[in-house]
């Protein structure tokens, strides 16, 4: 027998042992299971004596990892649980058992952590979905799902992860972002949310647009909490994400289809019935198909105040992403018509980026000014101008205004919020040169 101070966590005895004990633990709770407040305590006090049956002497490290490991595994979310509990870790990537990788502060890093084999990484995955009733197998290899303090998990297995079962979690931060803190961090200026938080009150529509991992649900959250406290507000989401801080929130979220394919709730089908619970405002967390029709339509037609975000690294992308959505939604409907209804539906787009050293800004705000011909018209009132970069590989760079003053001024205006010209950067000819504002 091999030596017990040669013992490493990921020798096959040691894998064995932990396998034993685990399914020990396992049959007792199944067949004496705790109170729910009592479960942590009784797991401990279990494992404790379970181990010291088998009357086994290793190394007092081992054993403690032994034990944490198991610990981490029926009480959390197995070797993950570690980089769950670490407030600096924003998204955690799980490559197959042996290769899990980590973001800190816009990095990515490989972690020394490990899986035994694929089945443990696949024992986490249904850890996660069970209490959300998702399914993953070789029928339906592919799932989203969400843990109980509302990070995103996407998971996928065999056959179509050809290296083994893969995970991706994109952390919820703990706290709710303010914009004070966004401000701070220079994710914007004071005038570029000052500007926010009047079209958010004003019920101007929304867009916010962006990579992935950009921050934009992040911002959606920060933006959602500017609506008053006395309107309605239906949420809609594949995985429920949103933190809205108001009381009057009806939190909605997509189902997927059951074993025999049957019975999902879309997110489109979440944006119909919403129309039917009077809201005053729809917050709709990312846009990718059809339902991208249904949400203008509703913009249209009496929902104002409206917000979304859709995948897009430039505004104008937005705009093309919204017509290509559109028409996946089977009208048939020309180009023309689509682009008309994009133009009268949304009043403004929000690029969120995640730059090269890892900082999230916002580096453009655009309003949607109309249309000229078959072509939509945009204006950039505040763009982020990068200048180059540090010895360190810090972006530099200046967020500003353009200097031109938006044409939904006057429905800011009618709701209380007369914003000086200083905040657009706008000089008084300016203001003569380019007229009267567009009525929407």
């Amino acid at each position: 027998m091999t030596s017990p101070s040669s013992y490493s966590m990921n020798s096959p005895e040691i894998i064995k042992l932990k396998q034993h004990l685990m399914n020990m633990i396992s049959r007792e709770l199944e067949n004496n299971p705790p109170l729910y407040r009592e479960r942590d305590q009784y797991v401990r006090k279990t494992l404790t004596t379970a181990y010291n049956s088998l009357n086994i002497h290793l190394p007092g490290t081992i054993q403690q990892q032994i034990m944490r490991d198991i610990l981490d595994d029926i009480l959390g979310f197995g070797a993950l649980q570690p980089l769950l509990e670490d407030e600096s870790v924003t998204e955690i990537m799980v490559n197959g058992p042996k290769s899990v990788y980590i973001e800190k502060k816009g990095r990515l890093t490989k972690t020394g952590i490990q899986f035994d084999n694929d089945e443990a990484v696949i024992r986490v995955i249904e850890k996660i979905i069970m209490p959300l009733g998702r399914r993953i197998d070789a029928d339906s290899p592919t799932v989203d799902a969400r843990l109980p303090d509302g990070s995103r998990v996407n998971a996928v297995i065999p056959p179509v992860a050809i290296d083994g079962p893969s995970i991706t979690i994109r952390k919820f931060q703990k706290g709710r972002l303010t914009i004070e803190q966004l401000i701070d961090y220079e994710s914007i200026t004071s005038s570029m949310a000052e500007l926010l938080q009047a079209c958010v009150i004003s019920k101007l529509n929304l867009v916010v647009s962006g990579g992935t991992g950009s921050g934009k649900t992040t911002l959606l959250n920060v933006l959602s909490g500017f609506i008053p406290s006395n309107e309605r507000i239906v949420t809609i989401e594949d995985a429920a994400e949103l933190k809205l801080q108001q009381d009057h929130v009806v939190r909605l979220e997509t189902k997927p289809a059951n074993v025999e394919g049957k019975y999902s709730v879309t997110i489109r089908d979440l944006v119909r019935n919403s129309l039917r619970m009077r809201p005053d405002r729809i917050v709709v967390g990312e846009v990718r198909g059809g339902e991208a029709l249904d949400m203008l339509q509703a913009m249209n037609t009496g929902h104002d105040g409206s917000l979304t975000t859709l995948h897009a690294n430039t505004p104008r992308d937005a705009l093309s992403r919204l017509e290509t959505m559109c028409l996946m939604a089977g009208m048939d409907m020309p180009l023309s018509v689509i682009r008309e209804q994009i133009a009268s539906a949304v009043d403004v787009i929000v690029q969120q980026s995640r730059l090269k050293d890892g900082s999230r800004k916002v580096t453009s705000i655009t309003e949607v000014s109309g249309m000229e011909g078959n072509t939509i018209v945009m204006t950039e009132i505040f763009k982020f101008e990068q200048t180059g970069t540090d010895q360190d590989g810090k972006v530099l760079g200046q967020l500003k205004p353009t200097g031109i003053r938006p044409f939904f001024s006057p429905r800011l205006e009618q709701n209380g919020f007369k914003l000086g010209p200083e905040v657009f950067g706008v000089n008084l000819s300016q203001m003569l040169n380019r007229g009267s504002g567009r009525q929407r």
